[in-house]
């Protein structure tokens, strides 16, 4: 079945719900970086959510599935939504603040737009879509800065670490939608490529970081670690899973624009960052382009 163009009311209150969500990682590693390694820290993240989700499974009684592609998908869908992103992000947010790398992570549906085109039949790029790529990338340009070409090193990889991560999320989102055509549920597919990610993301974590060999984190780093394990990953991936169901990769990567006035917030008054003004500037860019992809506005007046 084609997914929806628009969204409904419901759709639109889930993806608010997950902007907040999501917006809150970025706080929440923010706290966590302070005191541990990315790797860890992703570990981490994943492994209590697979816990928390694989508990919610069992108890609602749905089976586990045993086909070889559905669970190859796992591993799959693990990688491109969970260790590649994850594991930027965080790297990242070690040279930036969590309110940038939060407004860069909103460049996903620029990207996934360009690969809805190339790898599906029923989200084909139009005049509306492309216009919008041309101002997001614009406003990310403006964002990164003439400077970072050559300023401090770091913060440029740091910058595009997080458009890396973008760039994955958006092949996530098209992959994504195998699962319905599966018949896999939304909750088992989020249990299935969470417990996957903890699967490959073990072993990592042994070799890069050799945890053991780690000081004892605070307990505002564990609260943090909870946080973004139960709330930003196990809850966030249910609603994500079901909006990417219903409406499509395209309208589900909408929430990533969303996402940075959470994010921003929680940065400015809790951890004290400060954005400048090209970041805001390029904020509106992108938020610019959204709406030129999303095309309502420019429906809306040519009804009228």
């Amino acid at each position: 079945m084609a997914v929806h163009k628009q969204m409904n009311a419901t759709e639109w209150a889930l993806l608010v719900a997950l902007s907040v969500l999501w917006g809150g990682s970025f706080f929440f590693v923010g706290i966590a970086v302070k005191e541990l390694p990315p790797v860890t820290i992703v570990t981490l993240r994943v492994s209590i959510a697979a816990l928390a989700l694989l508990t919610v499974c069992r108890f609602m009684g749905y089976r586990w599935p045993t086909n070889r592609d559905v669970l190859r998908a796992f591993f799959g869908m693990g990688l491109l939504n969970n260790i590649i992103p994850f594991c930027l992000i965080v790297w990242g947010q070690t040279h930036i603040a969590s309110g940038v790398a939060s407004i860069l992570n909103a460049t996903t549906p620029l990207f996934t737009v360009i690969v809805a085109h190339m790898l599906t039949v029923d989200e084909k790029l139009t005049i509306n879509k492309l216009t919008g790529i041309i101002i997001g990338f614009a406003g990310v340009a403006t964002m990164i800065g003439p400077e970072a070409l050559t300023g401090e090193s770091s913060s440029l990889w740091g910058q595009l670490a997080i458009l890396g991560a973008a760039i994955s999320y958006a092949f996530a989102g098209i992959f994504g939608r195998r699962f319905k055509a599966m018949g896999v549920p939304p909750l088992v597919t989020a249990t299935g490529q969470i417990s996957a990610s903890t699967i490959m993301l073990i072993p990592l974590a042994l070799v890069i970081d050799q945890p053991w060999s780690l000081a004892v984190p605070s307990g505002e780093v564990w609260a943090a670690l909870l946080g973004i394990a139960l709330l930003s990953t196990a809850l966030a991936y249910l609603i994500f899973f079901r909006i990417l169901a219903s409406a499509g990769a395209t309208n589900l990567a909408l929430v990533t624009f969303l996402i940075p006035v959470s994010a921003i917030l929680l940065g400015s008054l809790v951890l004290g960052e400060q954005l400048e003004a090209k970041h805001l500037l390029g904020m509106a860019m992108i938020a610019g382009g959204l709406v030129a992809i999303d095309g309502r506005v420019f429906r809306r007046k040519h009804v009228r």
